[in-house]
């Protein structure tokens, strides 16, 4: 699958990928890349075997791309025939999350099997399939002959499932004190949905324009203790319970945000009858105000959409006490917030302190936190994206939104007019539970699908060729 074309006429793509491609992609998976919070836990050896087996498998990128190392991450440098300008920054990630269960997966989770339809295994989707789509496609591109117009930067984080600071962030940092500001910003985040969207008549395409902050918050409560037999009104463990509670009970305000407004407007076209009318009525001067709520509590409806409309409460880990008979001396627990635009770090702490109304709670920010990112307008850029997403799978919707985790394009914030997080994969309600879960695989037409996007977007990123007088066209 290496040769690349300049056709401007595109059929969609209908075949997976061949051997050859499927196997570089499943060696890639052999290499247990597993990202530490704790930098001395993670495997240098398995990030250095990658490295090795991206530098024998594209050979013309590693010979024809400046590539300067930040640790582990690869920030690629492919310069353009115009070199003061940049035209895009292509973000990935070459670590994986752990594996909870070896024994429930149907192959092992670092085996790279390559079956007739998938290639499976940890970062099969998330996200080693575009690291190496990208790698495919410009390689394909430079074996052609094919040079972008303008400067084209690839950066490959190390550390994005724990939030990057080694990776992601000082390559960011090196890209603003070279004073680089692009025109895409594209990574992670969205797909194409297959029977996600309740009611939506077609596969969605999901182009998100920003993603949600994160906190996680620790309350936590000490108590005298003592024998069990004695206890007094309430326990450690007890008073913890009831602040849980609380927050989990109050979460914060429903909130309709304008990518989520621009999300539905450009949806309504696959939508029952009956949903289209709300969303005109939405959109109508007046009557705002009546069915905008309404809407709100419609999406609140579901786990998923619920995410698009709220800054989400998750208790995630408790724990207190030593044994049965013996009151708990303390108590702690953590709790998820993924925020809203609109939405702050101070103000989910306030929240906290509001709802839980017991100043014998301690409640304190803990690990990483970030705000929500700022959104970017839809722009040229993302209706590229949007144009070669159809072009790629003909018949779907596409349309904005915000991712509801973290991604490392956080770190690029203001690096690039256009902030886009997409693949043109099609996923269904199965697929997504396989991401950071069991039996993670990509089906081998998803990854063709991967690399013909981005062919296809690197042609039009391309330099024009010289015409037949030698003039540039």
């Amino acid at each position: 699958m290496r040769p690349i074309t300049q056709n401007p006429v595109h059929a969609p793509v209908t075949d997976g990928v061949d051997d050859a491609t499927a196997e570089r992609l499943a060696a890639a998976l052999r290499c247990v890349t597993v990202s530490r919070e704790d930098p001395a836990q993670t495997a240098d050896a398995e990030f250095a075997a990658l490295a090795a087996h991206l530098e024998s498998s594209f050979p013309l990128v590693h010979a024809q791309l400046t590539l300067t190392c930040f640790g582990r991450s690869r920030l690629y440098r492919w310069d353009g025939a115009d070199t003061g300008r940049v035209s895009a920054i292509l973000l990935a990630h070459q670590d994986v999350v752990p594996v909870d269960d070896v024994q429930r997966w149907t192959h092992p989770p670092f085996g790279g099997v390559v079956d007739d339809e998938f290639i499976w295994g940890r970062g099969a989707i998330d996200d080693k399939s575009r690291v190496l789509a990208v790698l495919e496609a410009v390689e394909g591109a430079l074996a052609a002959g094919i040079r972008p117009r303008h400067t084209v930067y690839l950066a490959f984080g190390h550390d994005e499932e724990v939030f990057g600071d080694g990776g992601a962030v000082r390559m960011a940092e090196h890209l603003r004190a070279e004073g680089v500001h692009a025109e895409l910003l594209l990574d992670e985040g969205g797909v194409i949905t297959d029977g996600v969207a309740d009611g939506v008549d077609r596969p969605v395409a999901s182009i998100m324009l920003g993603e949600k902050g994160y906190a996680t918050v620790r309350l936590s409560v000490t108590e005298t203790g003592g024998h069990s037999s004695m206890p007094g009104r309430q326990t450690a463990v007890g008073r913890l319970a009831r602040a849980v509670a609380r927050v989990q009970d109050n979460p914060m305000p429903l909130r309709l945000t304008p990518v989520i407004t621009d999300m539905l407007a450009r949806m309504r076209v696959a939508l029952p009858e009956r949903r289209r009318k709300l969303l005109e009525l939405t959109g109508t001067r007046g009557l705002a105000t009546l069915t905008g709520p309404l809407l709100t509590r419609i999406l609140a409806a579901g786990p998923t959409t619920e995410a698009l409309v709220r800054t989400t409460t998750a208790p995630t880990v408790i724990s207190g006490g030593v044994k049965a008979n013996v009151l708990p001396q303390s108590a702690e627990a953590l709790v998820n917030f993924r925020i809203l635009p609109g939405d702050s770090v101070a103000a989910v702490l306030a929240h906290c302190r509001r709802v839980i109304r017991d100043l014998g709670v301690a409640i304190d920010l803990v690990g990483p936190a970030s705000e929500p990112s700022r959104v970017t307008g839809p722009g040229p850029a993302y209706e590229l994206i949007a144009e070669l997403a159809t072009g790629i799978v003909p018949g779907i919707v596409t349309t904005t939104g915000i991712v509801p985790g973290a991604t490392d394009s956080r770190h690029y914030d203001g690096l690039a007019r256009t902030r886009c997080n997409f693949a043109p994969i099609v996923l269904t309600a199965a697929d997504l539970a396989r991401i950071h879960g069991t039996d993670e695989r990509i089906s081998r037409l998803n990854y063709a699908r991967l690399i013909e996007f981005n062919r296809r977007l690197i042609e039009r990123l391309a330099a024009p060729a010289p015409d037949h007088t030698g003039e540039r066209r």
